[in-house]
């Protein structure tokens, strides 16, 4: 299930965020629940819990019903580069 979610977010979550310098990766699952880490400029950025409802989640919930939650376990308060410092 981690590779299927990651090329998920490869496919089609991280080409769209990448146009803001964004990257977002599958640290883990277990539990039905996938975790999440937002980098680059998904890092700190204000609009970050909408990409997180309306792309990671909307896109994995709809792929694999399985999935009961996504969790995002960055650090947005932390990084290099933040798209809004």
């Amino acid at each position: 299930m981690r590779q299927r979610i990651q090329k998920l977010l490869d496919d089609e979550v991280n080409p769209m965020v990448s146009s803001h310098g964004g990257h977002i990766e599958l640290v883990d699952y277990a539990n039905r629940t996938a975790f999440i880490k937002m980098s680059g400029g998904c890092q700190g950025c204000a609009s970050s819990k909408a990409t997180l409802v309306n792309g990671v989640e909307a896109a994995i919930f709809k792929a694999f019903p399985r999935v009961k939650r996504v969790v995002d376990v960055t650090d947005h308060e932390a990084g290099e580069n933040p798209y809004y410092q």
